[in-house]
C-alpha cells in the first residue's frame, strides 16, 4: 500500500478516535455527580449548573468558531480541542472544590466545540470505504463507543477502585494524550483549507442546501433529544446508589447505538431519517410507559429501542448533511447542525427536569414525550419531501448531457457519492 494510502487511513481513524474522545469526556463525570454532591454537600441546583456549563460553552464555540477548521485546517483545530479536553481532565482530577468543576466542564465544552465538527468533516474527506455513508455510520459508532466505555469504566473505577474522583480523569487524560499524538502524526492539511483569512462570525448555511440541512438537523435533534430524556429517566429509575449499575444501565442504550450504526451503513440517508423518526416515536411511547410504571424491564426495553432509534436518526441526518454540504464549508455546516441539535437537547432536558421536580417524573415525561414526538413527525415528513424533491431533480438531471469527469474540480464530490439534490 502506498504512503498516501497509509496516511489517509491513519487520518480517517485518528478523526474517529477524536469523536470517541469527545463523547468519552462529556460522559466521564456523569456517574460521579452523586458522589460530588454527597462528599461536598452540594445542592442539586449546583450539580445541575455544573452539568449545564458543558453544553453552554459548547454552544458558544459552535456558534462563533464552528467554521474555524475550514480556514486553519481540520488537524490543527482537532489538536487544539484535544489539548483543552486533556487539560479539563487534569482540573477534574485535582479539583479541591466545586469552582474547579465549573472550570473543567467549561474546558470540556470548548474543547469538544472545536474538535467535533473538524473530526466529523475529516472523516468524510478521508473516507476509506467505497460506501459514501460509511463516515456517518462510523461517526455514530465512534461516539457511541466513547460514551459506552466512559459510562462503564467510570462507574467501575468510582465504585470499586480507590480515589473514585481521580482515576476516571487520569484515564481520560491518558486517552486524550494518545489521541493528540495520533492526530499530530497525520499529514498537515493546512494547504487544503480556505485561503481567505478567518474572523469570528456566526456560521450560516450556504445557499442551495437549506432544505436538506433542516431535515438533517431535525433528525439529529430527534436523536439527541430522545437520548437526553431517556438518560434523565434512567438515572431516576435505577433505584440504586451502585455506580456500576447506574453506569451499565446508561451504557446499554449507547451500546445498541454503536451496533446499529455498523449494521445500517448501506441504508439510504432519507430512508434512515424516516425510519429513525418512526422508531424514535416507538421509543417515546415505551419511555412514557416506563416513567409511569417505574419498571426496570421496561427501562431496559427503552434502552434497546431508544438506542436503535437514536442510531438510525443520527446516522441518517449526518449522512444527508455530509452528502450535501459544500466541502469548503463542511466544518461550519456540521458545527451548525450540532449547535441546533444541542439546543433542542438542552431545552428538552431542562424542561423535563423542571417538570419532574414540580409534578413528578411520570407526568413530566407524559407531557414532554408527545412534544418531542412532534419533532419526530416533522423529521419524517420533511425527510420524505426532500427525498421526493431529490428524485425529481435526479430525473431531470438524467436527461441532461453528462459532465466530463475532467471538468469536475478535484475533491468536489467524494467517489461513490450520489448526485446532490438541488434545493
Amino acid at each position: 500500500m502506498s504512503t498516501s494510502g497509509l496516511s489517509r487511513r491513519a487520518t480517517f481513524w485518528s478523526a474517529a478516535s477524536v469523536l470517541a474522545l469527545c463523547l468519552w469526556a462529556s460522559a466521564a463525570a456523569s456517574v460521579l455527580y452523586p458522589t460530588y454532591a454527597a462528599d461536598w454537600h452540594l445542592p442539586s441546583v449546583v450539580i445541575t449548573s455544573v452539568f449545564g456549563t458543558y453544553p453552554l460553552t459548547l454552544l458558544i464555540v459552535l456558534l462563533f468558531f464552528g467554521g474555524v477548521s475550514d480556514f486553519v485546517g481540520r488537524r490543527r483545530t482537532m489538536l487544539f480541542g484535544i489539548a483543552l479536553i486533556a487539560l479539563s481532565a487534569v482540573l477534574f482530577a485535582v479539583a479541591p472544590n466545586v469552582g474547579w468543576l465549573f472550570a473543567a466542564r467549561a474546558l470540556q465544552g470548548v474543547g469538544t466545540g472545536f474538535a467535533i465538527g473538524a473530526a466529523s468533516a475529516k472523516l468524510v474527506e478521508n473516507n476509506i470505504s467505497a460506501n459514501p455513508r460509511f463516515p456517518s455510520s462510523l461517526t455514530t459508532a465512534s461516539t457511541a463507543t466513547g460514551l459506552t466505555l466512559a459510562l462503564l469504566l467510570s462507574g467501575i473505577l468510582a465504585q470499586l477502585a480507590p480515589l473514585p474522583l481521580v482515576l476516571s480523569f487520569v484515564l481520560l487524560f491518558v486517552i486524550a494524550t494518545g489521541a493528540f499524538v495520533f492526530v499530530a502524526l497525520t499529514p498537515d492539511d493546512r494547504a487544503a483549507a480556505r485561503s481567505d483569512r478567518w474572523r469570528p462570525s456566526p456560521i450560516r448555511v450556504t445557499r442551495g442546501t437549506v432544505r436538506p440541512f433542516i431535515v438533517a438537523t431535525l433528525s439529529v435533534s430527534v436523536a439527541y433529544t430522545v437520548g437526553a430524556l431517556g438518560s434523565t429517566m434512567a438515572r431516576e429509575l435505577t433505584h440504586t446508589t451502585n455506580l456500576v449499575v447506574i453506569g451499565a444501565t446508561l451504557a446499554l442504550s449507547s451500546l445498541f447505538i454503536g451496533v446499529t450504526a455498523l449494521l445500517i451503513q448501506r441504508l439510504h440517508a432519507h430512508l434512515a431519517v424516516v425510519i429513525g423518526g418512526v422508531v424514535s416515536i416507538a421509543g417515546l411511547a415505551i419511555m412514557a410507559a416506563t416513567a409511569a410504571s417505574g419498571s426496570l424491564w421496561s427501562l431496559l426495553a427503552w434502552a434497546v429501542v431508544g438506542g436503535i432509534g437514536y442510531s438510525i436518526a443520527f446516522t441518517g441526518g449526518l449522512a444527508l448533511l455530509n452528502r450535501t454540504a459544500p466541502p469548503e464549508h463542511r466544518g461550519a455546516t456540521l458545527s451548525l447542525l450540532y449547535l441546533f441539535s444541542y439546543v433542542f437537547q438542552a431545552v428538552a432536558a431542562i424542561g423535563a427536569g423542571a417538570l419532574a421536580t414540580a409534578i413528578g417524573l411520570g407526568p413530566a415525561i407524559g407531557i414532554v414525550a408527545p412534544i418531542v414526538g412532534v419533532l419526530c413527525l416533522a423529521a419524517i415528513v420533511l425527510g420524505a419531501i426532500d427525498f421526493a424533491a431529490g428524485r425529481r431533480t435526479g430525473a431531470l438531471a438524467a436527461s441532461e448531457p453528462a459532465v466530463p469527469e475532467s471538468a469536475v474540480p478535484a475533491g468536489t464530490v467524494p467517489a461513490g457519492t450520489a448526485p446532490l439534490p438541488t434545493t
